[in-house]
């Protein structure tokens, strides 16, 4: 899993990711909500799902692809509201080349370990 990752990136950068993580998340979150009921596609559920993901910052590069595919999917079907979902699926691809930052689970997971030698 380490090799989806290039780094987890620290400081600003990390919180930038994590407030781009947090937005795309909680945007396809409403996106299911604020649907009228009952009118629900499998790929809003998915993007819902995925979304989810985002915010804990779990499989950050398979989830932002999912994302990406989700939303096109939401794009292609509705051409006359295709804006909300086609800037979705942009920042999915982004999230899932640039990774999820330093305060994600992705980051304790399969971030670098330092191990410490045992005293002789």
């Amino acid at each position: 899993m380490q090799r989806l990752f290039s780094n987890f990136a620290g400081g600003p950068p990390g919180a930038g990711l994590l407030v781009q993580r947090l937005l795309v998340g909680a945007a396809l979150l409403y996106c299911v909500v604020a649907t009228p009921s009952g009118t629900v596609a499998a790929p809003q559920v998915i993007g819902a799902l995925a979304g989810l993901l985002l915010i804990a910052g779990l499989w950050t590069p398979v989830t932002g692809v999912l994302v990406a595919c989700a939303e096109a999917w939401i794009a292609l079907s509705s051409p006359a509201h295709a804006g909300i979902p086609a800037a979705l699926a942009v920042l999915g691809v982004t999230l899932a080349l640039i990774g999820p930052g330093e305060w994600s689970v992705d980051a304790r997971l399969y971030g670098r370990k330092h191990f410490v030698p045992p005293e002789l």
